[in-house]
């Protein structure tokens, strides 16, 4: 039985779909820094638009694109380095202090977990003594010297690190071009589009901009939210780097799991150097994490981020935690970073099947139409 066109134009965009899918999948890994540079052109980019129209506007002056494009990177460049100096403050006030408690610290630990491993039916003999000599061996010179030799002692570090490395420095490069020839990428991607699908496509973009824009409005209120709830609860429990340490973890929560295991830690080991020589201190510590970050993540995973960002894009709070675990499973740490955003546009694009699906004969003529 020969297949009609609109059966034929089916089969062939969702073979489509399926190749290109096929390729994300496959090239994974190399597609990483364009993929957080696309991300980061669809934000930036109406930033790079309205300030070349208010620089036309006040001045009279046509800029060039690539001008404007480089003071918005530069920006933007610097807001990300202003995140990363909140680490400054942790360093310096920490390091020194945890040359000099740190085999203290690790008498209380042992002496606080080792009854408790014993509840369990678990030994562990740990060699404290030797442990602690080549602890205090790699902290006793500065810190320079002692992230050079941890770098040398770990055996995938070159690797991770050339990776890294090669990131860093492909993003802002792919950024610059994507921001530069942003309108031009644009147009020539709907150019693919056949003529009778204009309209319909311009009104999908359309809606699904408008729903990338309610996910974004909800992640910087999110952000902003558990800034403010980590620097005062950290705050209440009388830590001295609370502010650096909460607002570093409330926005790097943009980072799914990332930002919050690196503000935990922090804390911990701030908590630990300031509360670790005091009688109670560990139960201290364990009491302000439990309840701080404990709390703090609960509510953000199961009620805020469901809430202000699922809520806001159409989404429902099972759906945000399925597109998470998925498009993890899928795609690694990008997926996690694209699954909402990308699941924004799949619900742009569900909403559109189904009120076609509604209209259609298979729906309205089937074998039960007309019963109650």
């Amino acid at each position: 039985m020969p297949l009609s066109t609109p059966a034929k134009n089916t089969l062939i965009w969702g073979a489509i779909v399926l190749a290109f899918v096929l390729a994300l999948w496959l090239l994974g890994p190399v597609l990483t820094p364009f993929v957080v540079a696309a991300v980061l052109a669809y934000v930036l980019g109406p930033v790079v638009e309205r300030l070349h129209r208010a620089a036309r506007r006040l001045t009279g002056l046509n800029f060039p694109r690539w001008l404007l494009v480089l003071l918005v990177e530069l920006l933007a460049l610097l807001l990300v380095l202003g995140l990363l100096l909140l680490l400054v403050p942790v360093l310096v006030r920490e390091w020194p202090l945890l040359r000099a408690q740190l085999p203290a610290l690790l008498d209380r630990l042992n002496v606080a977990v080792q009854p408790l491993l014993g509840q369990l039916g678990v030994t562990v003999s740990l060699d404290l003594a030797g442990l602690k000599v080549a602890l205090t061996k790699h902290l006793s010179g500065n810190l320079e010297d002692s992230m050079t030799s941890l770098m040398k002692s770990l055996q995938i570090g070159g690797s991770v690190a050339l990776t890294l490395l090669g990131h860093l420095v492909l993003i802002p490069v792919a950024l610059y071009y994507l921001l530069l020839d942003w309108p031009r990428l644009l147009y020539r991607l709907r150019e693919w589009v056949p003529p009778r699908l204009h309209a319909a496509c311009d009104s999908f973009v359309h809606e699904a901009d408008e729903v990338l824009g309610h996910y974004l409005r909800g992640q910087l209120l999110v952000m902003i939210v558990l800034a403010v709830y980590y620097s005062i609860g950290l705050s209440l429990f009388g830590l001295d780097l609370a502010l650096p340490i909460g607002v570093f973890t409330g926005l790097a929560i943009c980072i799914p799991y990332v930002g919050f295991g690196v503000g935990l830690l922090l804390a911990l080991l701030a908590g630990l150097l300031e509360f670790g020589g005091m009688d109670g201190g560990m139960g201290r510590v364990a009491l302000m994490l439990t309840v701080i970050y404990g709390l703090g993540q609960t509510v953000e995973s199961f009620y805020l981020t469901p809430r202000l960002v699922g809520d806001r894009i159409g989404l429902h709070p099972l759906g945000v935690i399925f597109a998470l675990l998925a498009f993890g499973q899928l795609f690694g740490f990008v997926g996690i970073l694209v699954a909402l955003p990308a699941s924004a546009v799949l619900l742009v694009a569900a909403r559109r099947l189904r009120s076609r699906y509604h209209g259609s004969s298979l729906y309205r003529d089937g074998p039960d139409a007309g019963r109650t």
